[in-house]
């Protein structure tokens, strides 16, 4: 990437982090998309270093996980039109883990959702953070098992299941008020932060800032490696760059991490570095 210049790059970031696709970043910025594509993972190898060196030994009080769908190349249901399936195509989960208090994400992972993905998002969330706190998830059932294993009996946990009602197909509308049941399965987790609203409003986050997530369109990844670049650079802005709204500052000011609000230019020193 040496011979794109620092203001294209600049650019490109402010265009991706706003939501474009990368086909609008080329558009609007005037560089080819395989240049686009090869900044993109290279930016998101170094977000992703950058989020395993800062989020180290954090001690929160209340952290709330989901996981959000999207897709690599197709849909599960049009797989067959491939002749033979490869084995990163099909839906894949985004995990988040979400500070409840300084709105900070100190973990996230895309993958194959299942026992090997939740096991691996926990036990990495566990090494990142310490003491005791509570921990809220969804009703995902193989995080009953990960979170034991992971946390063992240090941390409340607690579970949101959401049950919804059936009937008219709600695809393009909202679905019935869901009933809610709050599962403690491990601790004393304090009720009134028994929840996910907080992350699932991060979910909301990402469909805006990444086309990649935006529902009902023809935006989606095509390579594994290409999601989890934007999404690492997604949350590197989010955590370093973006002012929260609630907060005033960065998540990552709010919770200490670093003094100072983050620039571009900032990124693309961790981008030098891998």
């Amino acid at each position: 990437m040496n011979y794109l210049k620092e203001e294209k790059k600049f650019a490109i970031l402010a265009t991706l982090v706003e939501g474009n696709s990368i086909n609008s970043t080329v558009r609007l910025t005037g560089v080819h998309k395989t240049t686009i594509l090869n900044f993109l993972c290279r930016i998101g190898k170094g977000c992703e270093q950058l989020s395993t060196e800062k989020m180290k030994g954090l001690r929160p009080d209340f952290i709330q996980v989901d996981e959000i769908w999207s897709y690599i190349g197709a849909k599960e249901r049009n797989l067959t039109q491939f002749g033979k399936t490869q084995p990163e195509l099909g839906s894949v989960y985004t995990y988040v883990a979400l500070d409840a208090e300084t709105r900070l994400v100190p973990l996230f992972l895309s993958a194959k959702r299942g026992t090997e993905a939740t096991n691996q998002f926990m036990f990495e969330l566990a090494r990142r953070l310490k003491g005791r706190f509570q921990l809220t998830t969804d009703g995902y059932i193989p995080y009953m098992d990960a979170v034991e294993a992971a946390f063992g009996g240090r941390i409340h946990y607690a579970q949101i299941v959401k049950s919804y009602g059936g009937g008219e197909d709600r695809r393009y509308s909202p679905p019935d008020a869901p009933i809610i049941n709050r599962l403690v399965l491990s601790g004393t987790p304090c009720k009134e932060h028994i929840s996910t609203s907080l992350v699932e409003r991060q979910n909301l986050t990402m469909r805006m800032r990444m086309r990649r997530f935006t529902r009902l369109t023809n935006g989606f990844s095509r390579k594994l490696e290409n999601l989890r670049a934007a999404v690492a650079l997604h949350f590197a802005h989010y955590n370093f760059i973006r002012i929260h709204q609630a907060l005033q500052v960065t998540p990552a000011m709010a919770a200490g991490i670093t003094s100072n609000l983050w620039s571009f230019k900032d990124l693309l020193a961790w981008e030098e570095k891998y």
